[in-house]
């Protein structure tokens, strides 16, 4: 199928063509570009435009994936033959070469800013969401014939497709999404089980349904990422329907390697690197630190509301439920109550009022829900995003600046090693072996350096996609205002239809009885 093209399977002249003409500010092809390039095929306008179609493009641009698509689509169409997805089906195997010129040539075609900016993310969050929306649901039974274990339908809206994980499927899906970009904001899993000692308050259904939500923020803030959303590993997870697809995404992780071996300005990201890059990064890190903890505190109360809207749903129907029952008692009345009592009649009365309660208390159960659906959630998102910018901060601090003092420490070590040498008599074999070693030792401390310039690059980078989100707080405000409106609205239409029934019930003053 067209969606199986990998890099693995083109020819050459493909990923020729793609350096040639693709975007020096991220791995995509401008959809102006790809134009210029389809002028080049002297095709017909209408064989263009049917090219064109089958062609995918986000914001206006194509992934690499969806450029080599097109190159297939425009080799069939030079040799005469319907450019349609489902004839490239049967040319998989060995895609045809379009005639477009030598590579070096479609370099012009490439538009060039003046001043390329690689380091700015320009992005909104509005322009982010609307990358993909991906749906988890719990399959209900469980699958296995011995260990029972739970399975997920997930469901993209960019893709239009659904497929079935294991959280074993997310675990290796995770761990590869790490290994590639170690370097950015990668969400952690929720934890596989319950853990003892800590979550003895939680049943077994709450967790399930705790951890497929934390699946799924953990998938939207991967899909909607500026960067990983155009990589081939979410792709497969997303897409591929094949009987094992942690085999696939171990494979298509070794094909493509971490970002730093496919990324082009990472060897350049020194270049790029303001100034006072240490200086904005501890700024910034303090900065969204506080802005965790606050967020931190809000989720926690948002919480407390909506576990309260469902303890008072709780209520409302047991306060309803209790009416009834009282209602309901046959008993007669002793002989010792007073001939005027209206009790007997009150009480027959009071049996209908639980038909209100329970209006109230579903009213008051739906509030609670969108208070978690709507606010909790989302709270829950913005704040797995933030954690997971402050595992990257130790990871880079623990990470790549403790392998780069490693390194020179053992560079150093080696440099005396060899000074003693030269002045006490060694064999020469001896010698050459160690200086051997340094040159190595120089090597790896040289791809260490630029390791190091292309994490703050990212962390750069990273730093602004945590700002890019923060809008998200005028979404939680308004959701958490609306469901407020929505939610006292419809109860207070309940009360006051009951109000009323209370006149009638107990007579006069519209229900309203004088005080005790």
């Amino acid at each position: 199928m067209a969606g199986e093209i990998n890099e693995g399977s083109v020819p050459a002249y493909y990923r020729e063509v793609y350096e040639a003409i693709c975007c020096r500010t991220d791995e995509r092809v401008q959809v102006e570009v790809f134009q210029r390039l389809l002028q080049r095929t002297d095709l017909s306008k209408a064989v263009l435009g049917q090219i064109a179609e089958h062609v995918d493009s986000t914001d206006g641009f194509l992934s690499k994936l969806s450029l080599y698509k097109a190159l297939a689509l425009i080799a069939l169409a030079q040799q005469g033959k319907q450019p349609s997805p489902k004839l490239l089906e049967n040319c998989i195997q060995e895609l045809p070469k379009p005639q477009l010129g030598e590579p070096r040539d479609l370099n012009a075609l490439r538009m060039q800013p003046a001043q390329e900016d690689v380091l700015t993310v320009s992005q909104t969050l509005d322009k982010l969401l609307a990358r993909d929306t991906v749906q988890v649901e719990l399959i209900p039974e469980k699958k296995g014939l011995f260990l029972k274990h739970v399975e997920y339908q997930v469901t993209s809206q960019r893709y239009k497709v659904s497929v079935y994980r294991r959280y074993s499927d997310f675990d290796v899906f995770h761990e590869v999404l790490l290994q590639r970009f170690a370097y950015r904001v990668v969400p952690a899993l929720p934890p596989k089980r319950m853990l003892k000692g800590v979550l003895t308050s939680v049943s077994e259904r709450e967790f399930i349904e705790g951890r497929r939500r934390a699946l799924g923020r953990f998938l939207n803030l991967v899909a909607r990422h500026p960067f990983f959303s155009e990589d081939e590993l979410v792709k497969t997870f997303l897409t591929f329907s094949g009987s094992d697809v942690q085999t696939k995404l171990r494979d298509t992780y070794k094909k493509m390697g971490d970002e730093f071996m496919t990324n082009r300005t990472a060897t350049l990201a020194k270049e790029y690197l303001p100034a006072d890059i240490q200086a904005q990064f501890s700024t910034s890190r303090e900065l969204i630190r506080n802005i965790h903890n606050s967020f931190q505190k809000l989720r926690d109360r948002a919480e407390k509301m909506a576990e309260r809207s469902k303890e008072n749903a709780t209520d409302l129907l047991m306060f309803g439920r209790e009416l009834s029952t009282l209602g309901s008692d046959a008993s007669s009345l002793p002989s010792l109550a007073s001939s005027q009592s209206t009790w007997g009649t009150l009480r027959q009365s009071l049996k209908s009022l639980s038909v209100e309660f329970a209006v109230l208390s579903d009213k008051a159960a739906q509030q609670g829900r969108r208070e978690e659906d709507d606010v909790v959630e989302k709270l829950n998102l913005f704040l797995d995003l933030l954690q997971s910018y402050k595992d990257l901060c130790e990871r880079h601090e623990k990470g790549v600046l403790h392998e780069h003092q490693r390194a020179l420490h053992k560079y150093s070590v080696m440099k005396r090693q060899m000074m003693s040498a030269t002045v006490q008599p060694k064999e020469q074999a001896s010698v050459e072996q160690l200086e051997s070693r340094i040159v190595q030792q120089e090597n790896a401390i040289q791809t260490m350096e630029l390791r190091n310039y292309f994490s703050l690059f990212c962390l750069h980078q990273e730093t602004q996609l945590i700002f890019i989100y923060l809008p998200i707080t005028s979404h939680i405000l308004g959701a958490f205002v609306n469901s407020q409106v929505q939610g006292h609205r419809e109860m207070g239409e309940v009360w006051n239809e009951l109000q009323p029934k209370l006149g009638c019930l107990f007579g006069g003053n519209n229900g309203l009885r004088p005080p005790i």
